[in-house]
């Protein structure tokens, strides 16, 4: 069973809203329904503005420090360090 959305259409196009005609333009001009030209629209914004991962707040351990080091030292550069900068302070 697929859940109901009722949308009411706004008098004027905005940045945040779109009119009935707009909408029908759209839908004509992509040959699709005006439904699943709306489930694009939110599909689209979602993928924009949500993360792809489950938010995890935890921090890390020093068993996961030592782990992210260990799986990048083959890949950080070899030979003479000729500069060391640094965004923070130490």
């Amino acid at each position: 069973m697929s859940d109901s959305l009722l949308v009411k259409f706004k008098d004027t196009d905005s940045p945040y809203s779109v009119t009935r005609k707009t909408v029908k333009s759209l839908a004509k001009h992509l040959d699709v329904s005006e439904t699943m030209l709306v489930n694009i629209a939110l599909a689209s914004f979602a993928k924009e503005h949500l993360p792809n991962y489950e938010a995890d707040n935890a921090a890390l351990t020093d068993q996961d420090i030592h782990a992210i080091k260990q799986a990048a030292k083959p890949k950080l550069p070899k030979g003479k360090l000729l500069r060391k900068t640094s965004l923070f302070e130490m």
